[in-house]
């Protein structure tokens, strides 16, 4: 996405309209240009690039569009601090033998050539007094090493950055109503996948087979208007263009410091909009623990079969989507839901998902580091089968809790 200073939308009244380009030959000649000076660049500081950067831009009246484009392309680039220790490691022990000696050029060279042979016998390689001068400061922004550039066509680059100024509107959205027409459910179930992954909570009418009205805002909706959550509704919107058949509309809300005065506006999109997501059309996790539970349970050989998200619950006001399900080939089966996420609202929530939904089937596994008394949860009401874990959920854990009786 963009920082705010690179977004460009025109307002008329209250609509606001952003930015996009034509997938043109001028627009791809511009895009060709900034990867290629990615490209060039492997291997050389970001100081460097920032200053071919700033050349390409030259006087030109259109910097922000070059910029905007640069900007993306800085995210899916990696830079790294090149040095033989870790750089304030590397200035005190520089700074510690350059105390012994009277400052000079000659002593400086004789301090980088002692240190060099030091960090060679320590490090079982040879140090060269250059890398010592070059990673004093390594970890300066400037100076980190542009070692990985994820190259992009030029197309792909152009619709990022018509997605980018799109998603730059949603920073200001207090609230939006997503109409999400028939689709296949696997479409819905990928979209109530990322407004689970985005913490984003969402009052939900309709089903699987007319179709779903979403609105999503913040907790604090019904007091005032806040724009807390417009980041995440802004990483929403890609995981949104997945879904074959939907439209959207957006209540916005932001300070005009001109005037001191807080403005109000409104935005709708819908699916013929034209826009192309870079989120994988998959099932992404939704966090690092689901996803090493899956990896172990393959390990375990059991009977029990995982399978990931296949179930919608529906409840009064929402959508429950259950982690995963265990079926055994006796047609047994069961739901599993982990919450390892802190938030109070967040707990709230989901706990009373799991009381609406009156599933009997349902494994709740439950981190030990929640304070569930402090967000309002009592323990007891929880219906269902319970399992606690620390740092990583057990498979032998949940496997107990399948056999009992």
């Amino acid at each position: 996405m963009l920082p705010t200073d690179l977004l460009i939308h025109r307002q008329t009244g209250e609509a606001i309209a952003p930015k996009r380009l034509d997938i043109d030959d001028k627009m791809r000649a511009i895009a060709t240009q900034l990867i290629t000076c990615f490209q060039e660049c492997l291997g050389n500081t970001q100081g460097e690039l920032d200053r071919q950067l700033l050349e390409l831009e030259g006087d030109s009246p259109d910097y922000r569009l070059k910029r905007g484009l640069a900007h993306i392309l800085k995210g899916l680039s990696t830079f790294e601090i090149v040095s033989p220790l870790e750089p304030p490691d590397l200035r005190k022990r520089v700074f510690a033998l350059s105390a012994e000696s009277v400052p000079s050029t000659r002593a400086s060279i004789a301090t980088l050539d002692k240190l060099a042979m030091q960090l060679t016998e320590e490090l079982n390689r040879e140090v060269l007094p250059v890398e010592i001068r070059t990673g004093l400061y390594a970890d300066l922004a400037e100076n980190r090493i542009l070692t990985q550039f994820d190259i992009p066509t030029p197309e792909e680059l152009l619709h990022r950055y018509n997605l980018a100024q799109v998603q730059g509107v949603f920073y200001r959205a207090s609230s939006i109503t997503l109409n999400a027409h028939r689709n296949v459910p696997g479409e819905y179930k990928l979209l109530f996948r990322y407004l689970k992954l985005f913490q984003l909570m969402a009052y939900i009418e309709g089903d699987a087979d007319h179709g779903f009205t979403i609105t999503v805002d913040g907790p604090t909706s019904l007091f005032k208007a806040s724009t807390r959550y417009g980041l995440a509704i802004a990483k929403l919107l890609p995981a949104l263009l997945h879904v074959t058949k939907w439209s959207l509309s957006a209540t916005l809300h932001w300070k005009d410091e001109y005037a001191k005065t807080y403005k109000n506006g409104r935005f709708t999109l819908n699916s013929e909009c034209g826009l192309v997501s870079h989120y994988p059309p998959g099932k992404p996790y939704d966090s690092m623990l689901e996803a090493s539970f899956a990896d172990r349970w393959d390990s375990l050989k059991s009977e029990w079969v995982l399978e990931r998200e296949v179930d919608l619950i529906p409840i009064p006001g929402s959508v429950m989507i259950p982690d995963f399900r265990l079926v055994h080939p006796d047609g047994r089966n069961f739901l599993l839901e982990i919450v390892g996420y802190w938030r109070p609202e967040y707990l709230q929530k989901k706990f009373s998902q799991v009381r609406r939904a009156e599933c009997d089937n349902l494994i709740l596994a439950i981190s030990e580091r929640l304070n569930l008394e402090k967000a309002g949860v009592k323990v007891k009401d929880i219906p269902g089968r319970l399992i606690w874990f620390k740092d990583k959920l057990s498979p032998k854990a949940v496997l107990e809790a399948l056999e009992q009786p």
